[in-house]
């Protein structure tokens, strides 16, 4: 899963970056620091695998992991190469999903592009300049099918009747993502690359004076909700002074500020639910280990996650709960207690599930 981390400049991205990847990134107070997109990948937190790892006296733990590209500040007119334009443009459309910072926080002593932060202008400078790219990018293609559809082919045509009906949708400033399309169509608009069409979560950066920057989260959280869209609060420099921390000495400040979980966790899992992906686990005395797989996969589909060959020979799945095994204690036990269950080609695999997977090729 890769994530790219958007905003305006100076709203507290690579701040963000820095906080979730401890890769520090650097942070500057002044428009584009980040000229080249920095790029971070963490492991997926899950305390299960730890637990399953000593159950089996495992020393190899692999986590799923999680992509994060901080890319440079993107400021009005940048669709037309205002600022680092194209550039940045070109980076957004390679990841999966958007994570769009937006400031929540007053301080005199970090300058903003516009005065002083607006969220709801700030995001509306985004998310025009998004769409304008995106508008550009299906110009070309709507010449390059009616050109095309001269030939008569009905697929061709129909596909310029879809394209010309989702221009005219984002001309009034829907976003791709919200066309109303079938599967079929939406499969198609997905070929097409454009930034709109990716899911967001929006990023509310706050201080820890919490009530001087309530009124800005508030209009934040009202604007996503009427979006439909997905919300996370982060408190985005003390956020980066945990991720400087020792993990026990993170943990105990965390309790004393009243912080239940870390910002890498909260974005992972609302990353995880807009995406619709789950994880699956696989343990033994070699290797624990979290799968990544979307919502819904069947068992050969997700042992093709591991290799090719496991979903072309698949024959069986053996399967327990992660909590039903660390509960027996062992493998053993939990066979001999019948909580290991047979399944077969037809089973979709759940979240937490500890699968061996039979296969014959």
């Amino acid at each position: 899963m890769k994530l790219g981390i958007v905003g305006l400049p100076n709203v507290g991205k690579s701040t963000l970056f820095n906080a979730i990847t401890a890769a520090g990134a650097e942070v500057a107070n002044y428009p584009f620091c980040t000229i080249e997109p920095n790029v971070g990948i963490v492991a997926v937190p899950d305390d299960r695998l730890y637990k399953l790892a000593k159950l089996y006296n495992c020393k190899k733990i692999v986590h799923a992991t999680v992509e994060f590209v901080d890319i440079a500040g993107l400021v009005k007119g940048a669709s037309k190469g205002e600022g680092l334009g194209n550039k940045f443009l070109s980076h957004i459309r390679e990841v999966d999903a958007i994570v769009h910072v937006v400031r929540c926080f007053k301080d005199a002593n970090v300058t903003h592009v516009d005065g002083a932060p607006d969220p709801i202008r700030d995001i509306e400078i985004i998310n025009v300049e998004l769409l304008l790219a995106d508008l550009e990018v299906l110009s070309k293609r709507i010449e390059r099918v009616r050109t095309q559809s001269k030939s008569g082919d009905k697929r061709i045509l129909s596909d310029l009747n879809l394209l010309t009906r989702l221009y005219a949708s984002m001309e009034s400033g829907i976003p791709a993502r919200a066309f109303k399309a079938s599967d079929e169509e939406r499969a198609f608009i997905d070929s097409l690359f454009l930034i709109t069409a990716k899911k967001v979560i929006y990023c509310a950066n706050a201080s820890e004076n919490k009530e001087a920057d309530a009124p800005l989260i508030t209009t934040v959280k009202n604007y996503v909700e009427k979006e439909g869209g997905e919300l996370v609060v982060i408190l985005g420099q003390t956020e980066a002074e945990l991720a400087a921390l020792e993990p026990e000495e993170r943990e105990l400040f965390m309790q004393e500020l009243q912080i239940e979980s870390s910002g890498l966790q909260l974005l992972i899992s609302k990353s995880y639910s807009l995406l619709g992906l789950m994880s699956f686990l696989t343990a033994g005395e070699k290797e624990t280990r979290a799968w990544t797989i979307p919502i819904g996969f069947r068992a050969p589909q997700a042992a093709g996650k591991i290799h090719t060959d496991f979903e072309r020979g698949f024959i069986r799945a053996e399967v327990v709960n992660c909590d039903t095994l660390l509960e027996c204690g062992s493998y053993t036990v939990a066979k001999e207690r019948g909580k290991i269950r047979s399944e077969g080609k037809d089973y979709i695999v759940r979240e937490g599930d500890v699968i061996l997977f039979r296969f014959n090729v």
